[in-house]
């Protein structure tokens, strides 16, 4: 029986195309996933600053109720001044209203800076928040058209995969189920061409005699170094 190579040959090229496009497919999902983070971490940033803004509030809120409590404090501090007796106690209330008035002053120079502080952080949220969504939308675009690319990678390999189907039909069932065991063996190549006097895969020199029957065509022939089918290059000519 003669051997098919044609169709041998176009099966391989058929198998080397769908191998190259499932490797594309197969990195589609840690794109998606690279995007997705960045658009998460763009996400976070915006969130930090949002946070840091209400830390920032509600320590300004804390010690602007402390102040009202000194302030309280002090006024019934006041009124005990004219309820009080001697020398010694009016003296030792006066330092008391001083102490919690300076006290006031302290905490009421926190209370500005954390007003700059916030005023900052705001600019930060208006700027990050710019940035996540120019990043969100450049992002979308970009996972869009992986998605559609994904899209017509499945539909290419579906229908070289049917093409191959029809092609393993055409050949010879023990050719095909040896060029199947080789494929799957020889890291997805089963058959190498003979470029000059050596095989293209393993760069093993072919004997001449093995030359002269490549040249006939009536049976299979492996090469003798990598175990791969060999063809005349003649064939894809």
């Amino acid at each position: 029986m003669d051997v098919d190579f044609e169709n041998l040959i176009n099966l391989q090229r058929l198998d080397t195309e769908i191998r190259s496009l499932s490797a594309l497919l197969d990195n589609i999902p840690t794109q998606i996933a690279e995007i997705d983070q960045t658009m998460n971490d763009s996400a976070q940033i915006v969130e930090q600053a949002k946070e840091k803004f209400a830390l920032n509030q509600k320590k300004r809120k804390g010690l602007e109720d402390e102040v009202n409590d000194i302030k309280e404090k002090i006024s019934k501090y006041k009124i005990q001044l004219n309820q009080i007796k001697t020398n010694i106690e009016y003296t030792s209330l006066l330092k008391e209203i001083e102490e919690a008035q300076q006290k006031i002053d302290q905490l009421e120079e926190e209370i500005i800076s954390l007003m700059l502080s916030s005023d900052d952080i705001e600019k930060e949220i208006k700027d990050s928040t710019e940035k996540h969504s120019q990043e969100e939308a450049k992002l979308t675009k970009e996972k869009g058209t992986i998605e559609q690319k994904k899209q017509e990678l499945e539909k290419e390999i579906k229908e070289l995969t049917q093409e191959k189907e029809k092609l393993l039909n055409q050949i010879p069932p023990p050719q095909s189920k040896l060029y199947i065991d080789l494929l799957r063996k020889k890291n997805g190549i089963a058959l190498s061409p003979v470029k000059g006097e050596f095989c293209s895969m393993c760069h093993m020199r072919v004997r001449p005699q093995v030359l002269n029957e490549l040249k006939v065509e009536k049976e299979i022939i492996f090469c003798e170094n990598c175990g791969r089918i060999l063809y005349s290059l003649k064939k894809t000519a």
